[in-house]
């Protein structure tokens, strides 16, 4: 990564000091500025009332403002759950209304966004608002001047059944027949071989007769037609989840025959098996992950959609290949495609135009707004998911505020509840499965909570193992100071936190045209991006110039590589720590994206890097001042670790740098920067969140 040619500074100004401490070595004796020594009296920097004007609110009252549901149960045994699926589902008004609109006028709908949102409950939905009186049976009928073609008929729902059945009895009232006119002739035969004395020739005969009749003699089963589709006795119109299916399964196959000849085939039409998209006839088809398809399957499925019949022939090598092809078969169904963002690009371009020229386009939310309404609607969904489980006890009103909380954290965003329910609805059923297990009548509060340490995902279980080995092997340091070495913050898998150390270190050059900044750790595109901006920030910050200089940042562990933008703030403190050689304080983690101008940006996943700091042992974590009223840790972390929300590059250094010399770069920045700026007042997390708390709420 190589520098602009306009960053041309005297490069003397860059301080090698061999009687510096080197880079990512602890610094045990460094002198501390009076901030720095009054924040080691006070054992967790400036807290309480000498640095906070936050009102604390007592214990009872941030619990009420925080579990405020909006009304008053016992459990959720008295709260009514819908019978209509479409009545049950969560926080996606507007969906729901394009779901009845489409169902009403038959159009398809693809929808996008965050798994477990709520996309197939929508699908199953609309299938319960068809009408049923439309659904139909589908027979396939032997062709007798051409068996490889099978005739298709469609009758009303129920009918099938009944014409198949009266075609097995005239079959079997034909056969009766015929067997026992075979056998009369049989009998007589060898009652005549007696009378001549011939009485073995005529048994063989007899043999022979009924050999040769079986096996040239047309078969009455031959004739009795298939059923490929029925509805009967069915509620509603079908719902056809044809997720990740083939494509014989979805448009249909033959059956593969062994015996090809010989009066032991079986007859074509009876080897013939409908698709789901013809399963689907008259009701609702729902493909999830519509651009894992092939296209070929794609195309197929858009001639589906415009001629609403698609004939069945062979799809597979161990099919009958094209050798049998009945008539066109129905199948107006209506398709719900689904998917996450990328299934717009690699869907098939016609398909696509048609659901959007004769349909909707749907975007799932993934939060809502937490609001008393909203809240009543996750007590709803709560019963729901005991009464859809059928085999949990129901929860309790403390149980309930738990999962709530849950909701909340799970968010990502201030002032929202999560739509992704089916996470949710996992946690749900872990904490009645444990109520369960120890025979309680109701769900409690305490269940819950086990049932969060319990039904970790393995984001969360490989991030407590990483953060024991990195304890274990000393990866990161949770004390004293160090150049040139930041604790980082990062999230694996979207819900757990952990600890990523980041190393940086400054040397000449190897080119001798310019410097360059080396990264090491696997850095994707937009994590190589961010350490390219970071160049514009050292650059006004410290007033150095690096372009005879190469600057190696290290991302310390990061196998599995490193995306995003969140280590922007600790990659500049640890290369403007290596330049000045000015310690940092490694009881401190941090995280944020960083301008080109030194202002911190929002993150995601705040919540669960400041938890993770915490386990790790860090007394202090900085966050990003946007993030703030994001934080909403578990009540255990909250007196572990104090909160420092900061809003520039400069209230990073002055909370995460050490030792006298650090007032020096401060100065530096006000002067490059003309920037005035207050030092953030702080507070331990467990005031921070009840601040949080009563805002919100």
């Amino acid at each position: 990564m190589v520098y602009n040619d306009n960053q041309n500074i005297d490069a003397s100004s860059v301080k090698m000091d061999e009687s510096s401490p080197k880079v990512g070595e602890p610094v045990p004796d460094v002198d501390k500025s009076a901030t720095d020594q009054r924040k080691d009296e006070s054992g967790m920097g400036m807290t309480g009332s000498e640095s906070n004007p936050v009102t604390v609110e007592s214990e009872s009252d941030s619990d009420v403002d925080e579990d405020d549901i909006g009304f008053q149960f016992e459990n959720t045994s008295n709260i009514d759950v819908p019978k209509l699926l479409i009545d049950q589902v969560l926080g996606q008004e507007h969906a729901v209304e394009v779901v009845k609109k489409a169902a009403s006028q038959r159009r398809h709908i693809m929808m996008i966004g965050t798994p477990g949102t709520g996309k197939s409950l929508l699908a199953k939905a609309m299938a319960e608002l068809l009408p049923k009186e439309e659904l139909k049976d589908i027979l396939v009928y032997p062709n007798m001047e051409d068996l490889n073609n099978p005739k298709i008929r469609e009758v009303p729902a129920g009918k099938g059944r009944e014409i198949v059945m009266a075609h097995k009895m005239e079959a079997r009232k034909k056969a009766q027949a015929r067997n026992m006119l075979m056998m009369l002739f049989v009998v007589g035969i060898i009652i005549y071989s007696y009378f001549v004395g011939q009485l073995l020739w005529g048994i063989i005969a007899g043999i022979m007769i009924l050999m040769l009749t079986r096996q040239f003699l047309p078969k009455e089963e031959m004739m009795i037609p298939k059923m490929a589709v029925s509805n009967y006795d069915k509620e509603h119109a079908p719902y056809i989840d044809a997720t990740g299916a083939h494509a014989g399964a979805l448009l249909g196959d033959v059956r593969h025959d062994p015996f090809q000849s010989g009066g032991l085939e079986t007859p074509a039409h009876d080897r013939v098996e409908a698709g789901d998209i013809h399963k689907a006839h008259k009701g609702v088809l729902f493909i999830d992950e519509i651009n894992t398809l092939r296209l070929e399957s794609q195309q197929s499925l858009l001639t589906a959609l415009q001629e609403k019949e698609y004939p069945i022939t062979g799809q597979s090598e161990r099919s009958s290949g094209a050798l049998v092809k009945t008539e066109p078969v129905p199948c107006d169904f209506i398709m719900v495609s689904a998917g996450n963002l990328d299934a717009v690009q690699k869907m098939h371009p016609a398909l696509r135009s048609r659901i959007k020229g004769y349909g909707y386009e749907v975007y799932m939310r993934d939060s809502m707004e937490d609001s008393p309404e909203n809240r009543k609607k996750l007590v709803r969904f709560v019963a729901q998911e005991v009464v859809r489980d059928g085999h949990i006890p129901h929860f309790d009103e403390g149980a309930v505020q738990e999962v709530i909380r849950e909701a909340r954290r799970r968010a990502g965003r201030k002032g929202h509840l999560t739509l992704k329910l089916r996470d949710l609805g996992g946690l749900v059923r872990v904490a009645g499965d444990i109520a369960h297990s120890e025979g309680s009548a109701l769900t409690t509060a305490e269940h819950v909570l086990a049932a969060k340490r319990i039904a970790r995902s393995i984001e969360q279980q490989l991030a407590d193992s990483y953060l024991d080995h990195r304890k274990e092997y000393e990866s990161f340091l949770r004390k004293g100071s160090a150049v040139g070495r930041v604790n980082g913050l990062a999230v694996m898998g979207g819900d757990s936190g952990i600890v990523l150390p980041i190393v940086s270190e400054v040397t000449p050059a190897l080119s001798g045209a310019e410097g360059r900044i080396i990264a090491t750790g696997k850095l994707k595109t937009i994590a190589k991006e961010a350490v390219q901006n970071v160049s514009a920030v050292i650059k006004n910050m410290t007033g150095t110039d690096v372009s005879r200089h190469d600057i190696h940042i290290q991302f310390v562990g990061t196998y599995e590589g490193v995306e995003g933008d969140s280590a922007s703030v600790s990659i500049a403190t640890a290369v403007i720590s290596a330049i000045e050689r000015i310690p940092v304080d490694q009881t401190v983690a941090m995280t944020g994206s960083l301008s080109v101008r030194g202002d911190v940006l929002p993150v995601g996943g705040v919540t669960y890097k400041i938890e993770a700091a915490a386990q790790a042992g860090m007394k202090k974590v900085i966050i990003p001042k946007a993030n703030e009223a994001d934080v909403l840790i578990e009540k255990a972390y909250r007196d572990k670790i104090q909160i420092v929300p900061v809003s520039s590059i400069a209230e990073v250094l002055e909370h995460s740098l050490v030792g006298p010399r650090k007032n020096t770069i401060i100065e530096k920045l006000k002067n490059i920067t003309k920037i005035n700026f207050d030092i953030p007042e702080v507070s331990p997390a467990s005031v921070q969140a009840k601040s949080i708390f009563r805002c919100r709420n």
